[in-house]
């Protein structure tokens, strides 16, 4: 297992799985690998594992930290590059910053401030982050002019994804974006945070690649020593764990509050992914895995949108269904350049469907494939696509999936409204109702939202009532992202654990008491499941006492002993 210092969620599951087949398995080897890791911690986490040290083929970094705290990253990493471009020897600069905006705006500093320089080197400036297109991002692997120096302003994705030759000197801001999931409000935050020190000594590395190189650290000593974390925080400690519940279920993990995980997801999470899953039939009362449930496994995505594949061939509309969740399974496909917005944004709206983002990323795809999926086309209309051809997999994969399961692929032509309930029926948990202008309610929490300023609903003159959305995102206000319209009596039928129409005399009084009474079901329904478990084992235990077998004593009798008696023989 390798990169296990990122402690991504699926390494992380994989830890404790592998860890129960090794008690079973002694002939099973494991090796753990990394570029940066706390072996102790994993050595101790599987018994006392012998630690190797295999040193790498890097050269000397002179590592320096900041004398004091700078109160603004990115104007004192402009002011360190251009630093090192005036003062310092022949090399490539590498920038690290949290995310698109932060980068933009130091490439714009560094240009600007460049220019006020009285007749500087040549410096060649190249941003990369996710939602370039992947052209402009080719760029910085292209061999500078001569007497032209690089510098690149990169996310954390050049840590350890990518290795640039030229390198030599690295500012290191000090921060990131993680994302962090709020089980109590159902939000993922993007939330920028300093790093930990494995992540500093990854970035300073990357000056030492291919020669003797420098690392600027934007934060004192002090601060690296005593308020970074050793590690990154764990993914499985920070993200919706709905997926990671289905399968550990399906593995037959009863209890996961048993479940030996490194480090062990808060339990408000654990609870909310299993709330979640019962919610959308995948658990029974007792938390065991349904029909639907077990069919729900059988697809590498979110259970919503694993419910949604599924029900799709009972609305009749599965061909759609497939390229909806395609199109979720891949980053953005909308390009926005900071210097053509109102050109991107333009392109955009031809695609849009007033009642939902969903059908806008369906009639995205659909015409992505009927223009040949050129590249061409997609640069004019301002889409990646890259993320389209990867949306394009995906949707093969999901199909070959759906095909051996024997599930029917059919198309609903041009009836989009059963295809907005098909949705609902996979989002009815996620619903929001109207508040004021652009504002919404969710249902279940009554947490305020907008919809974002990017989706189709945004600027139509009739805001829907009623809406369901594909995730909610925290940045400067709870906002829904892939929104798509729907009918209060849809929520009504689609969620009736959650949701039903208001009938007059029906108090606040009356619905609590519906609520205890279910309640109290429920714990008769798992009291009496309890009690057959016992019984069985019971019966079981009893079973095993009548097949042992009989303990043997030897008797010595007191006396003589008498000559065994040997029959005589007859003549004939």
């Amino acid at each position: 297992m390798d990169e296990a210092h990122e402690r991504a969620l699926n390494t992380d599951v994989l830890m404790g799985l592998i860890k129960k087949v090794l008690a079973r398995r002694r002939d099973l080897k494991l090796i753990v690998t990394s570029a940066t890791m706390n072996a102790d911690r994993f050595s101790r986490f599987y018994g006392g594992a012998p630690e190797f040290f295999i040193p790498g083929r890097t050269f000397p970094v002179d590592i320096q930290y900041s004398r004091s705290p700078c109160e603004d990253y990115v104007d004192s990493a402009v002011r360190q590059v251009l630093a090192i471009h005036v003062s310092q020897g022949p090399g490539d600069i590498l920038v690290f910053m949290t995310g698109q905006e932060d980068i933009e705006c130091t490439c714009e500093l560094i240009d600007e401030r460049l220019k006020q320089l009285n007749d500087p080197p040549k410096l060649s400036i190249l941003p990369i982050y996710s939602q370039m297109p992947a052209d402009l991002q080719a760029k910085i692997f292209d061999r500078a002019a001569p007497g032209v120096r690089k510098v690149i302003v990169a996310t954390n994705i050049a840590e350890t994804s990518l290795t640039v030759d030229g390198i030599m000197y690295v500012v290191d801001s000090g921060f990131s974006k993680l994302k962090v999931y709020n089980p109590r409000m159902g939000m993922d935050t993007l939330q920028i945070t300093p790093i930990s020190q494995a992540n500093a000594s990854q970035r300073a590395g990357r000056a030492g690649r291919t020669g003797p190189g420098k690392a600027f650290h934007l934060y004192t000593e002090r601060a690296f020593r005593d308020e970074f974390y050793i590690q990154t925080i764990p993914e499985i400690q920070r993200t919706n764990l709905a997926n990671t519940v289905l399968l550990l279920k399906s593995l037959g993990v009863r209890d996961l509050l048993d479940f030996d995980f490194m480090d062990p997801p808060p339990q408000e999470t654990i609870s909310t992914s299993l709330f979640d899953l019962w919610a959308l039939g995948a658990l029974d009362n007792l938390g065991d895995l349904t029909e639907l449930g077990r069919q729900m496994t059988s697809f590498p995505m979110d259970p919503s949108m694993a419910k949604l594949v599924i029900t799709s061939c009972e609305y009749g509309c599965s061909e759609e269904i497939l390229t909806i969740v395609s199109m979720l399974s891949v980053p953005s496909v909308f390009y926005r350049p900071k210097e053509r917005m109102e050109e991107a944004d333009a392109a955009r709206e031809k695609f849009f469907d007033s009642t939902s983002d969903h059908l806008t990323l369906l009639n995205v795809y659909q015409q992505w494939a009927g223009n040949g999926r050129r590249d061409g086309w997609c640069v004019t209309h301002f889409l990646h696509p890259k993320a389209l051809r990867r949306a394009e997999e995906i949707r093969n994969q999901i199909r070959d999936i759906m095909t051996s399961n024997k599930m029917q692929l059919v198309s609903c032509g041009y009836d989009m409204d059963i295809v907005r309930l098909c949705i609902c029926s996979g989002y009815y948990h996620q619903a929001a109702k109207r508040k004021g202008l652009g504002e919404y309610l969710n249902l279940r929490t009554s947490v305020s939202m907008q919809l974002h300023p990017t989706s189709a609903l945004y600027n139509s003159g009739d805001p829907p009532d009623y809406v369901i959305y594909h995730e909610l995102i925290l940045t400067s206000k709870e906002y829904m992202s892939c929104v798509t319209t729907v009918d209060a009596t849809w929520l009504a039928d689609l969620g009736a654990v959650f949701y039903s129409v208001k009938q007059k005399g029906y108090s606040t009084k009356l619905k609590r008491t519906t609520e205890l009474e279910f309640n109290k079901k429920m714990e008769i329904e798992q009291q009496m499941a309890k009690d057959r478990q016992k019984a069985a084992d019971r019966a079981k235990e009893e079973d095993e006492k009548k097949v042992r077998k009989p303990v043997m004593k030897k008797v010595t009798a007191v006396g003589a002993v008498r000559k065994p008696i040997v029959p005589k023989r007859r003549g004939f």
